[in-house]
């Protein structure tokens, strides 16, 4: 998911923004939502994005990319979600990520967090759907075998020719 490069949550307003290009007093940034209203974000604002955020889990040394998380909710649940974070218990949001990410850490990660984290997995996948296509790196992987195994097809078909 390297769409979430450029993917920003910024602390004291809803919803995600997409980071355009930095300026000298700041970021341009464009709203992902139906609008797609641009401003410009100061140099003192709370930027986070999205690629640089993980979950914890309970192995103390690791975490969990939010990208990974993204992709297990994709896999198990496409555009299904059996939850609304908005009137979702902390109960049911605890159930939620347990079964998208069972190893998450019960201490750390906070039903609060996991509810912005389904609000901003809605948004992408209204908004930014292209972000959970297969990566074209495994298409090129795959032209690369395919490439690699027909050389020796060719050789052998030069050979009884000769």
């Amino acid at each position: 998911m390297e769409a979430l490069k450029e993917i920003a949550n910024i602390a004291g307003k809803s919803g995600l923004y997409r980071i355009m290009k930095p300026s000298r007093t700041g970021v341009i940034v464009e709203s992902l939502d139906e609008r797609k209203e641009k401003s410009m974000i100061g140099p003192t604002a709370r930027v986070s994005v999205l690629k640089d955020i993980s979950i914890y889990t309970d192995d103390d040394e690791q975490s969990k990319p939010l990208a990974d998380v993204f992709l297990a909710i994709y896999e198990k649940y496409e555009d299904n979600l059996p939850i609304a974070p908005k009137s979702a218990s902390n109960a049911e949001l605890a159930d939620f990520i347990a079964e998208v990410v069972p190893e998450y850490d019960r201490d750390r990660v906070h039903m609060s967090d996991v509810k912005k984290m389904i609000g901003w997995y809605s948004i992408l996948r209204k908004n930014l759907p292209e972000a959970f296509e297969k990566k074209p790196v495994e298409a090129a992987e795959t032209t690369e075998t395919i490439q690699e195994e027909a050389p020796s097809a060719t050789a052998e078909t030069e050979e009884k020719a000769a």
